[in-house]
C-alpha cells in the first residue's frame, strides 16, 4: 500500500503524481506519490531492487515514465528538446560513478557546464570554479587530471561541478556506494554542509547515519512502491510498516 503522509505541498519543487515505469512487462514503479519542498532533504531508502534509482532519475528524465505526470518548480517535465536541455541544467546530478571527463582538468571539469550552458565568460567560470572546489575541499586539486585524485576527491569534485550550475535541485544516486569506507564521510561530511545550508536534495543511500542527520524526511520503499514516510527518528525508532521493520532489523545484524 502508498503511504500517504501529510506535509505541507505549498512550496514544492518537485511533484510526482501517480507515477508509473514499466521495463516491458516489470513495473519498476508503482503509483509514486511524492513531494519535495524547497530547502528539504528527502534520503529514499530500501532494499536492492525497491525502484529508489529509478525514482531518482525519472526526476530528470534519465528515465521515462509510463504513466502519471512529475512537475519541477511548477513546470511539468519536457520530453525532449530545449526544455529538458533547460530542466537539466537546473536540477544537478551525482552519480555512483564520477563520470568526470578523464582528458580534462579538474578545474575544467566544474568551468565546462558554466561556459558552454550558463555561458560565463572564462574569468568568471574560473573564479566560481575555485570557490566550489574550496568549498568541497579539493581546490588544490584543481590543475590535476580525475585519475590522480582519489575516489573521495573525484566524488567530491563531481558535487562542485554540479553546483556549478547554481541548480534548484540536487539528486544523489548512490554517491557513496563505489567508495572505499574510508572515503564515504568525506562525500557525506560535504553532502551534509549543503543539506544545512538550504540546497533542495533528493538523496538515494544505503547510508543511514547520513539519512538520521541530515534529512527532513525518510521515504521507505519496497517492491518499486512508497510503503512509508517519516521524519527520520520517528522512521528509525518506530517504524509503522513490516517490510520497514524487516528492513531495519537486518541492518542491526549486520
Amino acid at each position: 500500500m502508498t503511504a500517504n503522509v501529510s506535509h505541507d505541498t505549498s512550496d514544492a519543487l518537485v511533484e510526482m503524481t501517480n507515477v508509473d515505469k514499466f521495463y516491458g512487462d516489470f513495473q519498476a514503479l508503482k503509483n509514486i506519490n511524492l513531494h519535495v519542498s524547497r530547502g528539504e532533504v528527502v534520503v529514499v531508502i530500501g532494499p536492492s531492487g525497491s525502484g529508489k534509482s529509478t525514482l531518482c532519475r525519472t526526476i530528470n528524465r534519465l528515465e521515462t515514465i509510463s504513466a502519471g505526470s512529475i512537475t519541477i518548480d511548477g513546470q511539468q517535465l519536457p520530453e525532449e528538446g530545449s526544455g529538458l536541455a533547460r530542466l537539466r541544467s537546473d536540477v544537478g546530478m551525482v552519480f555512483q560513478a564520477f563520470n568526470l571527463f578523464a582528458h580534462l582538468t579538474i578545474l575544467e571539469n566544474v568551468t565546462l557546464g558554466p561556459l558552454k550552458v550558463r555561458g560565463l565568460k572564462k574569468a568568471a567560470a574560473d573564479e566560481l570554479a575555485m570557490q566550489l572546489l574550496a568549498r568541497v575541499g579539493v581546490e588544490h586539486q584543481a590543475q590535476k587530471y580525475p585519475a590522480q585524485l582519489s575516489g573521495g576527491q573525484q566524488q567530491r569534485v563531481a558535487i562542485a561541478r554540479s553546483l556549478a550550475m547554481k541548480p534548484k535541485l540536487m539528486l544523489f544516486d548512490e554517491p557513496t556506494s563505489a567508495l572505499d569506507p574510508e572515503m564515504i564521510n568525506e562525500v557525506l561530511d560535504t553532502m551534509v554542509e549543503l543539506a544545512e545550508e538550504g540546497m533542495t536534495m533528493v538523496v538515494v543511500t544505503h547510508e543511514m547515519g547520513f539519512a538520521r542527520k541530515a534529512a527532513h524526511r525518510v521515504v521507505f520503499m519496497a517492491d518499486g512502491e512508497i510503503v512509508e514516510v517519516a521524519e527520520p527518528e520517528e522512521f528509525f525508532t518506530n517504524p509503522q510498516s513490516d517490510r520497514a521493520q524487516d528492513f531495519l532489523s537486518k541492518l542491526l545484524t549486520q
